[in-house]
Formats: structure tokens, C-alpha cells, sequence
């Protein structure tokens, strides 16, 4: 009785996107095995991007027109609740993961150095969590933020008072 089965639900049922780990059963399992705990792809996606925003040289995730419609979605009251998994995509199978992230990096950094921290982050951050098997962490640099570079605009001051 030593089973340890991830399983994802099918298509368009309630269990649609989530892992299920299923630990040993009966009376001489230990208490944390018994039972079935379920992991939905955006718990799985939000921690790859919240371990991704961890490291240094990450300025943003998402790639260009992603991040203007979120900048949009999040001046609208109730709209920015997707900025955490923005440039995030995940794919959850039986026992193993599959991120992909689209990131912008700071001027100056080295791009290979932040793009293999963000792997070593995000799986250490996913497999602990989780439980799942990270098999690949596909780091996609969709920009480079330029030290001049604003975020927003200042509006000029009004030359009339």
C-alpha cells in the first residue's frame, strides 16, 4: 500500500486543470497520506511567477502586448487580479510540470545568468510547494528595460493655471 498517484482531471469536468495527489490509504497509513489534495494549473502558475519576480535582473513578466493590456486591466477597479501569472503559462500532468515565461530583464544584466536563476527558482519553488516534478522551465526575453525607459509618462506640466 504504498501508492503515490498524481492524476489530472479530464476535459470539461469540475477537476478540469487541476493535479490530484493521492497518498497511501487505511488504518496503518500515516494521517498526511490520507486523502486526496488537489492543485489547479493557476496555483501552479502563480508560484512561477511570483519565484520568477524573486529574481534579480527580472523586470517584468509578459511580453509586450500582454503587459499593456494588463497595466489597462489593472486601472480598472476588480481588473488586475491576473497580474501575479501575466507572462505565465503552465501545463500540469500526472506527477510532472511544464512552465513557460515571458519575461522583460534590466539593462546591464546578463541575460543567461538571470534566465538560469529564474530556472533554479522557479522549479525549487514549484517542486516544494508542490510536490510535482518540474521537468522544464522555458525562459522566453521578450525585452530589455533601458535605464531611460518609463514605465508611464508624466503628463506635462500645465503650461495655464
Amino acid at each position: 500500500m504504498t501508492d503515490n498517484i498524481t492524476s489530472v482531471g479530464g476535459g470539461g469536468g469540475p477537476d478540469a486543470g487541476v493535479s490530484a495527489l493521492k497518498g497511501r490509504t487505511g488504518a496503518g497509513a500515516p494521517a498526511e497520506t490520507r486523502g486526496k489534495t488537489t492543485i489547479a494549473d493557476g496555483v501552479v502558475a502563480k508560484i512561477a511567477g511570483m519565484a520568477a519576480r524573486e529574481v534579480p535582473g527580472i523586470y517584468s513578466l509578459g511580453a509586450g502586448m500582454a503587459r499593456a493590456f494588463g497595466a489597462m486591466r489593472e486601472r480598472v477597479p476588480g481588473g488586475g487580479g491576473g497580474a501575479v501569472t501575466r507572462g505565465v503559462k503552465v501545463e500540469v500532468g500526472e506527477r510532472q510540470a511544464a512552465v513557460d515565461l515571458d519575461v522583460v530583464v534590466e539593462y546591464g544584466v546578463s541575460i543567461v545568468d538571470v534566465a538560469g536563476g529564474v530556472r533554479t527558482n522557479v522549479i525549487g519553488a514549484v517542486e516544494r510547494m508542490t510536490g510535482l516534478e518540474v521537468v522544464e522551465v522555458n525562459v522566453a526575453v521578450d525585452d530589455v528595460r533601458l535605464p531611460d525607459d518609463e514605465e508611464e509618462a508624466e503628463p506635462d506640466e500645465s503650461r495655464v493655471r
